[in-house]
């Protein structure tokens, strides 16, 4: 019976990440969650009845059933997602799928794609097929070190030293994961270190008496936990850290509590649907995000909620073949220790021949289809500003920008660049325009922090303390040089607090404290109302179909408070439409931004303004 409920809690785990990924759930990444404790509860199980029969633990033998378990099943979706997105993908979706590929097989994608998104301006970009292997990356190295450390505990003779060693790791790892998810949210997320308290927690439940929880309500209790962290989280939330224990807790309760359950629980875990997507849970997590991601990139938009169902339904069907022609056959076969190690070795050479093949077939160019053909070089139109490469433009979790001088260094006459990344986007040309005028250009610019001063809630790694410290740095030392004039740009599609009636009164409550902050420097304030949003992946888009269908209809309104002298890029942009390629330049670098090429090309008609306001 317990293990059938927990198989009921599998299903539950797989359709609750799925869900997520559909956008369908805000919450359904907790799935992730409710896998791990199952997994610290059952491999803690295996590991120590196997001490406890032989008196001692075979590590070879271990890792052998953990290799024949896990790797046929993975390998082989990751092969095939692999052969799928070299076919259909284009070739900027799949430029970084080669080290992806490599990352996966070898368990640690987990920390290139921390690294990967810990980079603001890849938030918009496409996300890797194989991005969700991440958690099997975790997972599999918490089994490399847990069978020792186990066993090194339980040689000491005693229960006791288990439950303390165990506990803990659990408790640091949990305060750990509690801070970083406060300084390095993405990190966090992906990290061993910061996940291994939710596996102990599973592993603790091993000493848990069956007889100790007595309350029929506790299962009610752990239920509407689960339920409430699937339904009230989101993206937004701050996770794993202190939140991540409602979940993981939940499910420590239902599995503790399992022989206490209500009818209605047995019956839903154990009757023959949630029995089957239990069984095909792993293969039913390793396919649902290439269903998903894969059709979304070719066809260059989100999915519509029918197309999103059909994906599932195609995630189910994959998943039941691979559990009955892969994953079954394979895990019951009598293999020989040489013949297990050869198949891992034979998986992750072709996983490497793949990503080979995949990375010398990626083409740095962009060829648009229209009346003629135009290229363009790929890293070039993603290419970031200066400032960027320079390490003078902040990013998350950082208060202060560097000493970064550009233009003419050594001119008495300041220009201050000052903004998010929306003002950064206009480095090329401000930084053209100060080297052949005699002006030395200060750039103080804060990824996902504007300029204008609006509370804004934490998201992600994004931290409104962080920010708030960056702006008062920035205005001192604005107020400190004594500038000929400040110019400053914000991204102007943040969401306001809850507390803010309507987003025009809080955007322009964040001017009017920036204007007074401003105001103290004595300068010119030059604001350049926020450019075009394409809203999707505009380089993406040029290389998987016609340009003219990459172009957008939705122009920025121009919305700044009186007291800025306002620049306004829309005409410059835009017409009756706003077109991905500009005068023959690619317009943006992502779904954000303007590209370097389209600043450069928008020089002229930014120098005419600044000469206008006698900055020039």
């Amino acid at each position: 019976m317990r293990i059938s409920q927990i198989q009921g809690l599998r299903a539950l785990a797989a359709i609750l990440v799925t869900l997520f990924h559909a956008r369908l759930m805000p919450g359904g990444f907790i799935g992730v969650d409710i896998f791990y404790v199952i997994s610290g509860y059952l491999i803690t199980g295996l590991i120590l009845r196997e001490i406890e029969r032989d008196d001692h633990l075979n590590l070879a033998a271990f890792y052998q059933r953990r290799i024949k378990r896990l790797l046929p099943t993975s390998a082989f979706v990751l092969i095939a997602t692999a052969v799928v997105s070299w076919i259909l993908l284009p070739s900027i979706t799949r430029v970084n799928l080669g080290k992806d590929l490599i990352a996966a097989s070898l368990y640690v994608s987990n920390y290139l794609f921390a690294w990967w998104q810990n980079d603001y301006q890849n938030l918009n970009a496409t996300p890797s097929p194989v991005i969700h292997y991440w958690s099997l990356a975790v997972e599999e190295q918490f089994y490399l070190v847990w069978p020792i450390f186990i066993l090194a505990l339980a040689k000491l003779g005693k229960r006791i030293y288990l439950i303390v060693g165990i506990s803990a790791v659990t408790v640091f790892s949990l305060i750990f994961s509690i801070y970083q998810t406060q300084t390095s949210p993405i990190w966090a997320f992906y990290g061993l270190p910061t996940r291994a308290w939710e596996l102990g927690f599973g592993a603790l439940l091993l000493f848990v008496p069956q007889t100790l929880l007595r309350s029929r309500i506790i299962p009610w209790l752990a239920f509407m936990g689960i339920l409430f962290s699937s339904f009230r989280f989101d993206e937004n939330t701050a996770f794993p850290g202190w939140k991540a224990l409602l979940p993981v807790l939940a499910t420590v309760l239902l599995i503790a509590s399992i022989n206490i359950w209500p009818p209605m629980f047995n019956d839903l875990s154990n009757n023959r649907v949630s029995q089957w997507l239990g069984a095909i849970s792993y293969p039913l997590y390793l396919w649902h995000w290439p269903a998903l991601v894969i059709p979304s990139a070719v066809l260059g938009r989100p999915l519509h909620i029918s197309e999103r169902f059909g994906c599932i339904a195609l995630t189910i069907l994959l998943a039941h073949l691979t559990h009955r022609f892969v994953e079954q056959p394979l895990r019951h076969k009598e293999l020989s220790p040489r013949r297990i190690y050869e198949g891992a070795l034979a998986a992750t050479l072709i996983s490497a021949l793949l990503a080979v093949g995949i990375t010398l077939t990626s083409s740095d160019e962009i060829s648009i289809r229209g009346a003629t053909t135009t290229k363009f070089s790929l890293s070039q139109v993603m290419k970031k500003p200066g400032v960027y490469g320079d390490g003078c433009h902040v990013n998350y979790g950082e208060t202060k920008s560097g000493y970064c001088t550009y233009g003419d260094v050594k001119s008495k006459k300041i220009v201050v660049l000052y903004g998010d990344s929306h003002a950064a986007q206009w480095f090329p040309a401000l930084n053209e325009l100060a080297t052949k005028n005699g002006i030395r250009l200060i750039s103080l610019t804060k990824s996902a922090c504007p300029a204008v001063d609006s509370p804004r809630s934490d998201q992600g790694a994004f931290k409104m303390v962080h920010c708030k410290k960056w702006r008062e740095n920035s205005i001192a030392r604005i107020t400190e040089l004594k500038p000929l004039a400040v110019i400053t740009s914000s991204f102007e599609y943040f969401n306001p607090p809850a507390n803010y009636p309507n987003r025009s009164l809080w955007w322009s409550d964040g001017q009017r404290k920036l204007l007074s902050q401003l105001s103290k420097s004595s300068a010119k304030l030059i604001y350049i109302s926020d450019t075009p949003h394409p809203q999707r992946d505009i380089p993406s888009c040029l290389a998987s179909r016609k340009s003219s269908s990459c172009d957008s209809t939705q122009k920025t309104p121009v919305r700044v408070t009186r007291g800025f002298d306002v620049v306004n890029p829309n005409p410059w942009l835009c017409s009756s439409y706003c077109p991905a390629i500009v005068d023959g330049v690619v317009a943006y670098r992502d779904a954000s931004h303007i590209s370097v090429d389209m600043a450069m090309a928008l020089i002229p008609r930014l120098q005419a303004e600044l000469a206008a306001r006698g900055i020039l």
